[in-house]
């Protein structure tokens, strides 16, 4: 499968993705560095995984469940 056509699969904008990520490294900051403790160190270590793998791969499986999407679509020339 080419490259561009894997572009189908996204349904996440970029500005979107880099919110994701940065979310997600901030809460994996807080989870290991030592400012939380307990459960909710491993509760931020956990979900923060959930916001930067959806962010890096650019593809929201909720959105998908139910047909949202904030990536804008691109017409082709058929």
């Amino acid at each position: 499968m080419p490259w561009p056509e894997l572009a189908i699969f996204q349904n996440l904008s970029t500005a979107e993705r880099i919110v994701r990520i940065v979310v997600g490294v901030a809460l994996l900051v807080l989870g290991w560095s030592g400012a939380v403790s307990g459960v909710a160190a491993i509760a931020l270590r956990v979900f923060s995984l959930v916001p930067l793998l959806t962010g890096l791969i650019g593809w929201c499986p909720l959105y998908a469940l139910i047909g949202l999407g904030s990536r804008r679509t691109v017409q082709r020339d058929s």
